[in-house]
């Protein structure tokens, strides 16, 4: 199952930046024939997505009664961007602030699952479609200074396999795509080389039209499986040092 950018109409999470906006662009610029912008407030969309034409759509993902108007306002979609993302960058057992794991979990995975509750039906009367969620090398692989937002993405990786088996009868691909760090708002207080927000969405749309299960977005996400699966108790031990010493690198240095 697969399904092409090209004439497509798709709604994204967290459109108005980031990754987000990223996505906007390249289905914009990929031919699609509508991009629905989600934003918690349209008035954060920048004026240069409105002016490649993209629609702006009120949308709160953690708010069952946003996701159902949004789903509601659009009938078209045939390509669903889950991006929208929480990283709250605090620890998950001595938290400065323990509720924070819980917003992070209602964003990261809640919220992934409202929108893909919602638009299924959608996506099925229009013959079946895709959804693309958003995720993170951290919820591939147990990412200790990552506090909530690790276990809350890995939560939406399994979300994506399950859905993915759902949603099969009705065609609708889904998914889901492990991204390493990507020089955004999240990801400001990492130092060493980011990739490219653009270069993500370009990977990930890739990965929708082939039809991908799970997929590794950047050089980053591959490596660090990697080094994982060869030795994970390493990998966890590394993890938790880098956490301790609070000095946090992408481990790349610029050219």
């Amino acid at each position: 199952m697969s399904s092409r950018i090209k004439g497509s109409v798709a709604v994204v999470t967290g459109g108005n930046r980031g990754i987000g906006k990223a996505f906007v662009q390249e289905l914009l610029h990929g031919g699609a024939a509508k991009v629905y912008c989600g934003a918690r407030s349209v008035q954060d969309i920048p004026i240069e997505l409105l002016d490649a034409g993209a629609v702006p759509l009120p949308l709160d993902v953690t708010d069952e009664t946003s996701v159902l108007a949004a789903a509601l306002a659009c009938p078209d979609v045939t390509v669903v961007i889950n991006n929208a993302g929480l990283h709250g960058k605090d620890r998950l057992v001595l938290a400065a602030d323990p509720g924070m794991a819980r917003q992070e979990m209602e964003v990261n995975y809640f919220g992934v699952l409202n929108m893909i509750r919602a638009f299924a039906p959608v996506l099925g009367a229009n013959g079946g479609g895709a959804i693309v969620n958003v995720l993170s090398v951290a919820g591939a692989i147990p990412t200790a200074f990552m506090g909530g937002y690790s276990p809350a993405k890995s939560a939406a990786l399994y979300l994506s396999i399950i859905a993915r088996a759902e949603l099969e009868p009705q065609g609708t691909s889904v998914t889901a795509l492990v991204v390493g760090s990507v020089d955004t708002r999240m990801a400001d207080h990492v130092d060493g080389v980011k990739e490219d927000p653009r270069d993500i969405a370009v990977s990930g749309l890739g990965a929708m039209e082939r039809g991908e299960r799970i997929f590794d977005t950047d050089a980053m996400a591959i490596q660090a499986r990697a080094k994982y699966a060869l030795d994970p108790v390493r990998w966890e031990r590394g993890m938790a040092k880098v956490m301790n010493s609070g000095v946090l690198s992408t481990g790349r240095t610029p050219r």
